[in-house]
């Protein structure tokens, strides 16, 4: 779902994807990250990766001082589970 999907009221996908450029499996793992530069320390971004690119997306975070810690992605309404900033 595009920037401009978002804004127009759109719903996403109801199968979460993963953030990863290019793919389309199914997340399976959030990845939270914030920027210190620009956001408070309790503020919590996320981003969702599938098996096969949650190491790459967490890599990448980490080597930009981003990355916070990697969850398991909890179905949409079961208990525990977070809406998506």
């Amino acid at each position: 779902m595009s920037l401009f999907d978002q804004l127009a009221g759109i719903e996403g996908p109801e199968t979460p994807l993963c953030s990863r450029k290019g793919c389309r499996m199914q997340a399976t793992w959030r990845l939270e990250w914030n920027n210190p530069r620009i956001h408070s320390p309790e503020r919590r971004k996320t981003w969702l990766g599938c098996d096969e690119h949650a190491p790459w997306l967490e890599n990448y975070l980490t080597e930009r001082g981003l990355f916070k810690e990697r969850l398991p992605l909890e179905p949409i309404g079961a208990p525990g589970a977070t809406e998506e900033n």
